[in-house]
């Protein structure tokens, strides 16, 4: 396994359809639950709901109501207590998002519009 930081992206589909969003930061992983899932236009914001930590075991967690939609590692770029900007390297490529505080539990997850650029010098 890599000693970078891993994500999951959950797509749940009880009790309602929804997403999670997990990034393993000191011994959890950290979590927001996306109704809509993660944006993909820099144009429309999505809603992310801090919930509470869950193990690391969930970061491979599958059953008959979640399964992964997207897994991999995430990099910290810039952050402070109203914000964190991060890039995911997931299944389908490199994104980067901001996720936004805007009080209490609700943050907003953000698609910035400087996306990483891609490496094809293999």
């Amino acid at each position: 396994m890599t000693d970078r930081p891993a994500f999951v992206l959950h797509d749940h589909r009880k009790p309602r359809p929804h997403f999670d969003l997990r990034l393993e930061e000191q011994g959890v992983l950290r979590s927001w639950a996306l109704p809509k899932g993660l944006p993909t236009d820099p144009a429309r914001n999505r809603l992310a709901v801090a919930v509470p930590d869950h193990d690391l075991a969930h970061l491979t967690y599958a059953d008959e109501h979640k399964f992964i939609a997207d897994i991999g590692w995430w990099e910290q770029e810039d952050r402070n207590d109203k914000r964190m900007v991060l890039v995911l390297h997931g299944r389908q490529g490199s994104y980067r998002y901001a996720l936004i505080n805007t009080g209490g539990k609700n943050w907003l997850a953000h698609l910035t519009k400087d996306q990483p650029s891609i490496d094809t010098s293999e």
